[in-house]
């Protein structure tokens, strides 16, 4: 199954130092590495956008801009960004908030059955209420 990598396990892995990552954080690095090897991670321009910005050195954003031109974006289909809001909708009924942003990586991950690794535990809840699969990382 292919995985829709977030923004915050490729921050993990880009931008910030081994020596500075735990060992939960370690795992999560060595699983996007390992998903990277056997050709299942992809990628939306909205995520690629969101690990590019904030960088303030330019010879670090040329490098990740560089590493990330690797993985094509997916296209986005107005079907997928209908989705989104549908999704976006469902959750805030039942009390569960979720960005723009969120939504779409769920919509796109949910209409391609494709898992979503992230670090972000919001995801967990919307998983609750929405049809999406969290990839976790193999021990």
């Amino acid at each position: 199954m292919n995985v829709l990598v977030d923004t915050s396990v490729w921050s993990l892995s880009l931008r910030r130092r081994s020596t500075d990552l735990n060992p939960a954080e370690r795992l999560i690095v060595r699983e996007l590495a390992e998903l990277i090897g056997e050709g299942r991670v992809r990628l939306i321009g909205l995520i690629r956008q969101e690990v590019l910005s904030g960088v303030r050195n330019t010879e670090q954003f040329g490098r990740l801009r560089a590493y990330l031109r690797a993985f094509a974006d997916e296209r986005i289909a107005s079907a997928d960004y209908e989705a989104a809001a549908e999704m976006s909708n469902k959750c805030r009924t039942r009390g569960i908030t979720v960005s723009v942003v969120d939504a779409l990586i769920c919509s796109v991950a949910a209409a391609r059955d494709w898992a979503i690794f992230t670090t972000d535990a919001d995801f967990e809840h919307r998983a609750r209420v929405l049809s999406i699969k969290l990839h976790a990382p193999r021990k």
